[in-house]
């Protein structure tokens, strides 16, 4: 028999070379990245420094950086950060947990989850920050109310994610596992939780946002530590500079929980092909 080759197209890169080149991609994104940051910040002293913007109203980058380093030497800036990071990230992952366990559990029990799902779509129709007032007295100013209220925002949406994640999954797959004599227990653990998991890790990225608004919330109403008390007391006073480093701190703080569930993703969804779809040359 004859073997027949098939040689690449004229002009198409070898494999080796298209292997390498997403990795080629990481400086000219991070160029153009920086380039967009460096425009966006120096129109803002610009604008400011010509009288276009007003420095009282909307700061400066100059005045950013001279309170973000005044926070920096006192140490006031990392024990603040520290406050809030620790807060968010236990209000995080016990919210998550507590919402994703008996989210997935409901698909053991079509009737319960008939019972239960009226009242979980009527307790996330109500903002949970309505209820930060009642948490703040029954917890205390402490950190303790900050985690409880971002456990309250966290864990009903990772209820729902992860219930409706074990609904859609495929139902051919589950009948051809009954007909293979398949208990309910080895549908679960074999085919819904993982078919699953991708949308639960989804909602983990929803649920970085919740955990920092919750605790935040909790530190404008009551706090003597934290990111969201900084930004309250620097508001008050019009210090738009300090508010500013509270923000973009809190930015940062939103890179290191979201790094985190990345690597938590690249763990537990070592199956799943990670690259983009729609990376290839048009």
């Amino acid at each position: 028999m004859s073997q027949t080759s098939v040689s690449a197209a004229p002009g198409a890169p070898a494999s080796g070379q298209a292997a390498a080149r997403p990795a080629g991609w990481r400086i000219p994104v991070l160029a153009t990245q920086l380039l967009i940051l460096a425009v966006l910040f120096g129109a803002w002293e610009a604008g400011v420094r010509a009288g276009a913007v007003s420095g009282f109203l909307f700061g400066s980058p100059a005045g950013v950086l001279q309170a973000a380093w005044k926070l920096v030497q006192s140490g006031e800036l990392w024990e603040h950060a520290n406050y809030t990071l620790w807060a968010s990230a236990a209000g995080f992952v016990v919210g998550t947990l507590l919402g994703t366990a008996p989210g997935l559990a409901l698909w053991y029990s079509p009737y319960g989850a008939k019972v239960v799902e009226p009242f979980l779509v009527a307790i996330n129709s109500v903002p949970k920050i309505a209820f930060a007032p009642l948490v703040i007295l029954w917890f205390g100013t402490g950190v303790i109310s900050k985690v409880a209220l971002s456990i309250s925002l966290t864990s009903i949406v990772a209820l729902l994610a992860a219930f409706q994640a074990a609904k859609d999954t495929d139902p051919d797959i589950q009948k051809m596992l009954v007909s293979l004599g398949a208990t309910k227990r080895q549908i679960f653990t074999k085919v819904v939780v993982p078919s699953a998991l991708p949308a639960i890790i989804s909602t983990f990225r929803i649920n970085i946002g919740f955990a920092l608004v919750g605790t935040v919330v909790g530190e404008f109403i009551s706090s003597k530590y934290g990111l969201g008390h900084v930004i309250f007391v620097a508001s008050s006073l019009y210090d738009l500079n300090t508010v500013w480093v509270g923000i973009f701190s809190l930015m940062l703080l939103g890179f290191v929980l979201y790094a985190g569930v990345d690597i938590a993703e690249k763990r537990l969804l070592r199956w799943k092909d990670q690259t983009y779809a729609t990376q290839f040359k048009l």
